[in-house]
């Protein structure tokens, strides 16, 4: 039998709240963005003639989804041209109640998404030219191994003429999940736990072929036929330089030889994380030209992690500030880690306490300076805070 052609995905979590943008449009937005992700992959089966889309866990980011999303996906997924499999991670879980036993869901996918089927129980499905043998997860949290069946399988009933495809959802030992992205986050809106644990060193690791695992969000090459796909859609910064987020994998399985992975481009979104400290107002203009060759002129289609350090002058730091409106219009999300000081210079200090026609801005300032200079008398950020609204006041005056 010729080479089988599928393409591996997982945790979609299609109507994930990302609950810290706190702009609503913005929110709406990135919601979207992982519906539309579905329709790449509908591109690339197309471009690769998959025999069959797996979704290993998790394409819901709750087991009660509302009902526009149950009605977009099912109509994204009836637009992919081959079969679609798919289990129940740990967001959107097999129990009695959620989203898969619902009239509501089994409606829509026979009105939307015939090609759709979703595999509730621990058994061997045989189609006509593969053999699944799906994990689902039919509880958020299970202290069993999900996997653990697969010990107690009769692999002589299965025809050995087909490759054997494993879908999973899970962690392996080493990493989850629930790890920190590189903003020290967990997952945004549904922190998980260590439960749910793959144990891939059973004996019936070596009566399969391939092993399409979910619930890491990033792409991860466990073993040569055991992978993690990533999300379609990167949700969080990344953790390190070879962190790859916003992919599908194409597979090519045979009977009894190794799978033949390369992952495909899907994600449209790009997390930048970026590291700068801020000693003098030269390096403003330093910052200004990393971010136009990062960012361009691109709005509403990128978030960033900026972490920033030390001092700048008066006029220095309003025109930071300044700079942080900006992005943060022209940004999906700004995150800010650390603080840059807003540290008056000499000749700043001199023309606000040296005012002989201006006595009352002289005193103020005058203060101000002292309780920088004495610790303990006021909290040192607000009073260059106050400087700094001091310093901008008059120079509009002046202006």
């Amino acid at each position: 039998m010729p080479p089988v052609t599928l393409l591996h995905s997982a945790d979609w979590q299609i109507g994930k709240p990302y609950a810290r943008v706190s702009d609503p449009d913005k929110r709406a937005l990135l919601r979207q963005v992982r519906l539309q992700a579905i329709g790449r992959i509908a591109t690339h089966a197309a471009a690769t003639a998959a025999e069959l889309v797996v979704v290993a866990g998790d394409l819901f980011d709750s087991p009660t989804p509302g009902a526009a999303d149950v009605s977009a996906v099912c109509a994204a997924i009836g637009a992919i041209p081959c079969a679609v499999l798919v289990i129940p991670g740990n967001h959107d879980h097999g129990a009695p109640g959620s989203v898969w036993h619902t009239p509501y869901f089994q409606a829509e996918q026979g009105r939307r998404a015939a090609n759709l089927q979703v595999l509730l129980q621990a058994t061997p499905i045989e189609l006509k030219s593969v053999v699944v043998l799906p994990c689902p997860l039919l509880r958020r949290t299970d202290a069993s191994d999900p996997c653990g069946w697969l010990n107690g399988l009769n692999w002589s009933e299965l025809p050995n003429n087909k490759p054997r495809l494993v879908l999973a959802h899970g962690s392996v030992h080493g990493f989850s999940a629930t790890d920190l992205d590189a903003a020290g986050e967990t997952d945004d809106d549904n922190p998980g736990d260590a439960s749910n644990r793959l144990r891939l060193e059973g004996a019936w690791l070596e009566h399969v072929d391939y092993v399409a695992l979910g619930d890491w969000h990033g792409l991860k090459r466990v073993s040569e036929k055991v992978w993690y796909s990533g999300t379609p859609e990167a949700d969080r910064f990344p953790r390190s330089a070879d962190y790859r987020c916003g992919q599908v994998l194409q597979v090519q399985i045979g009977r009894g030889v190794l799978p033949q992975v390369s992952p495909l481009a899907t994600g449209a979104l790009s997390w930048h994380p970026m590291r700068i400290q801020l000693q003098q107002d030269s390096d403003l203009e330093r910052l200004e030209a990393q971010l136009e060759s990062l960012l361009g002129g691109r709005i509403g289609s990128d978030l960033l992690l900026l972490e920033v350090g030390g001092s700048l002058s008066l006029a220095g730091h309003r025109r930071y500030a300044e700079l942080l409106e900006r992005l943060d219009a022209q940004l999906l999300r700004l995150k800010l880690r650390g603080r840059c000081e807003a540290a008056p210079g000499d000749a700043e200090l001199a023309e606000l306490t040296q005012r002989p026609g201006d006595p009352l801005v002289a005193r103020v300032a005058q203060e101000l300076h002292r309780c920088l200079k004495t610790p303990g008398d006021a909290d040192p950020t607000v009073v260059r805070l106050a400087l700094s609204e001091l310093h901008q006041t008059v120079a509009q005056l002046q202006g």
